[in-house]
């Protein structure tokens, strides 16, 4: 096929029917030498607010394709490059026992997809419950304030994306992806997730999407159960050869990909005991800031905010201070709310969340600073996880100690007031928000941070430094605080042992965690022979 690239159309007259005009034009051939044409990208220049465009990559069978090429002089037209996922051969290592997937987000999933469709038969273990029941034990959190440590926003079917905007961008080029995004279309994703550019699901479709993985991977002939946490890791000659569930049950194994999550800090810490070496690693914590949703459409936008054809605009800023710290905004949902992602006792966590239509009143995104293991009160492998807790205790302290999360006026976080709370923009977060200076809760240096960060981020989105804008603290699961070894054959010092996706700190975001997880997966298929 030939790739065209570069075909703008207006706002006014975008259209399938103007598409294939502009192709015909671009490509010098009539309507008859038009064979079949499917759009790879499709995105928004609103640079100019008064001229919005859509652009488009459109890959095109014609008549004659290779005198058409000869024909054109135009370096956006060109063969469309060879991108579908080849399906990996199989080793020849016989295994006596199943695999084992330890973990059902992303990356877990799609592993367990991949040795599933490749005939292994594999075991996917949950800690949590499937997806229905988890929906109603957080929804009960988020009602009650009465917190499942097993099964939550962050532990159960689909991970903590599951809870969440959905979003499918990400920064890496890998053929995988395209799997990724077809995998999905398969299991009732919306088509167009393959060529928008910035694709998501919603919390919503990501659900049943979720189930639908699922039943694909038992139809394969693999298993997953749920309610099976792995507490003890069993290692003999510097190989795995099992896992202990809940205390009790034992499972032999010596394949493991171990996919938890980056909230699984229990097992994190049974690793470590079990010779597993990790080290601690950079993340980012700070608050979720909400604005009007509308304010964030004439911004991005202008005049044309209310376009159908436009939906509701996003955003993603950056500030790099001449001190060295940056902030930057992460994980932006519009239409969307704050919700209440704690997954230990004790403890306050927030997170955005958006339905696929984006329907909500606020736009919501956290709004982070960068820390590092210098930031840390030791050097353990495990101290970022206690740098987290600590803020965590806090700010479930400064809320009132009831999963109320602390929130604040931006102007009175500026001015550092301690202010009375939410005002015109209302705090979306359940079980609720209490009003508290939000300094007592997070380090010294991302208070600063952020400070100096807002009104160098509103130069670049007209009213981000709205005065009447709601804080919410904190958020501090940004990305995972360890990194677990593993080498060129993805095995950790532990043989048999594959860390795999965000958790052990090789992924982050609901793609690339996937990607991530085929990748370990292939190691797997390409060393053993299927059972």
């Amino acid at each position: 096929m030939i790739r065209v690239g570069n075909i703008q159309l207006s706002l006014a007259e975008d259209s399938p029917a103007a598409l294939e005009r502009a192709l015909l034009y671009r490509l010098k051939v009539s309507q008859g030498d038009l064979l079949e044409y499917n759009i790879f990208r499709q995105s928004i220049d609103a640079r100019n607010k008064s001229a919005i465009r859509f652009v488009y990559t459109v890959d095109v069978r014609v008549q004659n394709e290779s005198r058409v090429l000869r024909s054109l002089r135009d370096r956006d037209i060109a063969i469309t490059p060879a991108e579908t996922y080849q399906e990996p051969e199989t080793g020849s290592v016989p295994l006596d026992e199943r695999p084992v997937i330890v973990g059902t987000g992303p990356a877990g999933l799609f592993g367990g997809l991949i040795l599933a469709q490749l005939g292994f038969r594999p075991i996917l273990l949950e800690r949590g419950d499937d997806v229905d029941r988890r929906t109603a034990q957080v929804t009960r959190f988020w009602r009650s304030s009465e917190l499942d440590a097993d099964s939550n926003v962050q532990f159960g079917e689909g991970g903590a994306g599951t809870f969440s905007d959905g979003k499918l961008t990400t920064l890496i080029r890998d053929p995988r992806c395209r799997k990724v995004l077809d995998e999905l279309v398969a299991a009732g994703a919306p088509p167009e997730i393959v060529y928008s550019f910035r694709p998501h699901l919603g919390t919503d479709k990501l659900r049943s999407i979720v189930k639908n993985l699922r039943q694909r991977i038992i139809h394969s002939g693999g298993e997953i159960r749920f309610r099976n946490k792995v507490t003890d890791l069993i290692v003999r000659s510097g190989r795995v050869c099992g896992l202990v569930i809940n205390d009790s049950e034992h499972i032999p194994c010596r394949v493991v990909l171990l996919a938890p999550g980056h909230s699984a800090r229990d097992t994190f810490a049974m690793l470590l005991s079990r010779g597993v070496l990790m080290w601690p690693k950079p993340f980012s914590i700070g608050v979720r800031i909400e604005h009007p949703q509308d304010l964030v459409n004439r911004a991005q936008y202008g005049g044309n905010a209310s376009h159908p054809r436009l939906g509701v605009a996003d955003y993603k800023l950056a500030y790099h201070s001449p001190g060295g710290r940056s902030a930057y905004t992460f994980c932006m949902c519009p239409g969307g709310v704050v919700i209440a992602a704690a997954s230990e006792p004790g403890h306050l966590v927030t997170n955005g969340m958006s339905a696929y239509a984006r329907d909500g009143q606020n736009a919501n995104s956290a709004f982070l600073v960068g820390v590092t293991p210098q930031d840390f009160e030791s050097d353990h492998p495990l101290a970022g996880i206690e740098f987290q807790r600590r803020w965590e205790s806090l700010a479930f302290r400064v809320g009132g100690g009831d999963y109320q999360a602390p929130v604040q006026l931006l102007a009175d976080f500026l001015n550092d007031q301690a202010g009375t709370g939410p005002g015109a923009v209302p705090a979306t977060y359940r079980p609720g928000v209490r009003p508290a200076e939000l300094k007592k809760c997070l380090p010294l240096h991302v208070v600063m941070m952020l400070r100096e960060a807002v009104p160098q981020l509103d130069h670049k989105l007209r009213g981000f430094a709205l005065p009447e804008a709601i804080l919410t603290g904190v958020e501090t699961r940004s990305s995972s605080p360890v990194r677990l070894e593993r080498d060129e054959s993805f095995q950790s010092n532990i043989r048999g042992l594959y860390p795999a996706g965000e958790g052990p700190g090789y992924a982050g975001g609901i793609v690339s965690s996937a990607v991530d997880g085929i990748k370990v997966a292939e190691a797997i298929t390409g060393r053993y022979k299927p059972l």
